[in-house]
């Protein structure tokens, strides 16, 4: 029966997708370690589940490049280096000044500050900045990767490109796995953090995108220094 069927395969969809996220968020918060190993079976059994989606959240994480596959010893966490880090820094620098020079020479002239669409899109941007800003000044990391990842996804999306916004998604993605567990290492984050996401949209909303570009090259010197620093010491 097509519909049956069909409400089969959404739910495992769907299981699947949870899965990934709830892994992805055990790693952001630091419960699974780089180099960690696990089993589908361990994975399934721990979330009450079949094995099948539970297999297919790993092949996904691994594909997004936060875990290895081993054909006999299931999966690892992946481990980051620096270079990896800077590497990502580039990569994201190299994707936001592509999208601020779109704005510049007017290839996205629908994204324009005082058109309502984007006026309110941006208004709900800056709501995420304030939120991500209160976490990172209260040193909060947990916080602040959550909301500090939904800013950069909203704000990505308002340049219409689907398939920008989620490589710059995972991209951002990546580098949390790749810094968090260096962060957590640290008793005390307040005032260490990058905080400066509602002054990056009102640059915008300002259509400064020199200043925009200003802002997000101190974010990327920031979290370069600080990892230099962590990994060093």
């Amino acid at each position: 029966m097509p519909g049956i069927s069909g409400n089969v395969a959404v739910t495992r969809s769907t299981l699947r997708q949870q899965i990934a996220d709830a892994l992805r968020d055990e790693v952001l918060a630091g419960r699974l370690q780089p180099g960690q190993e696990f089993t589908v079976k361990e994975i399934a059994e721990q979330y009450g589940v079949s094995a099948t989606p539970v297999r297919e959240a790993l092949v996904d994480l691994s594909a997004q490049g936060l875990l290895d596959a081993d054909q006999h010893r299931g999966f690892r966490v992946h481990e980051y280096s620096v270079d990896d880090f800077r590497g990502m820094i580039e990569a994201r620098s190299m994707v936001t000044d592509g999208m601020f020079q779109a704005l510049t020479d007017g290839r996205l002239a629908h994204v324009m500050p005082d058109e309502p669409r984007v006026a309110a899109a941006l208004a709900g941007v800056r709501r995420r900045g304030e939120e991500a800003q209160r976490a990172a000044l209260a040193g909060d990391l947990t916080v602040l990767i959550g909301y500090d990842l939904r800013f950069w996804r909203e704000l990505g999306a308002l340049f219409g490109n689907p398939y920008l916004s989620d490589f710059l998604h995972r991209l951002r993605v990546q580098t949390w796995v790749c810094v968090v567990q260096q962060l957590r290492r640290l008793p005390d984050l307040r005032g260490r953090l990058w905080s400066e996401h509602t002054d990056l949209v009102d640059a915008l909303a300002r259509r400064d995108i020199d200043g925009a570009r200003a802002i997000v090259a101190s974010y990327n010197a920031h979290g370069l220094a600080l990892i230099e620093r962590l990994t060093d010491g």
